[in-house]
């Protein structure tokens, strides 16, 4: 049971960080000087989301490309392939603009949301084509993954707008 348990966590990264980031969210919210503002609620949920969905999921996804590819291939129902260290970079480089942007401006947390938004967007268009035409509907195609590569990128625009709304950081 534990075996599934942690095979179910890595498994499904995008929603293990989501979840990390929304709990070290809910910690820095109990923790933060009374009276709590909507202001400063936004800007915990924005800033560990950030910090944990893009910078540490990335980082993950880094990880498996370019070191466990074959591994990450077939968990989406793929052959290997040279393009996975390419997905692995590109991960890469949005797990670093995740980390530098999680407690900074509006204008980088703006960057470090939605080049991942697109990218992960693309992704499910991809799901969606793999689904239709090759009825790939393994766990890293269709599962949970595909729901988050949709459900992430709209949070972390909710997180933006609201940011704005609120002007954190000179939200210009």
């Amino acid at each position: 049971m534990i075996e599934e348990f942690i095979r179910f966590i890595l498994s499904n990264f995008t929603l293990t960080f989501l979840v990390i980031g929304l709990l070290f969210s809910l910690v820095a919210i109990a923790r933060a000087p009374k009276p709590i503002t909507t202001a400063v609620i936004v800007e915990k949920l924005i800033s560990w989301h950030v910090f944990w969905a893009i910078g540490v999921c990335f980082f993950y996804n880094f990880v498996m490309h370019s070191i466990f590819g074959k591994t990450a291939a077939a968990f989406i129902g793929w052959a290997d392939s040279p393009f996975q260290f390419e997905v692995g970079t590109a991960s890469l480089g949005f797990s670093v603009v995740g980390f530098l942007a999680a407690f900074r401006s509006f204008d980088l947390r703006l960057a470090a949301i939605v080049g991942p938004a697109f990218f992960a967007l693309g992704a499910a268009g991809g799901h969606i084509y793999q689904m239709i035409t090759a009825h790939n509907f393994a766990p890293g195609n269709a599962g949970v993954i595909f729901y988050l590569d949709i459900l992430i990128p709209l949070f972390g625009f909710l997180l933006l707008w609201l940011a704005h709304r609120f002007s954190l950081n000179g939200g210009h």
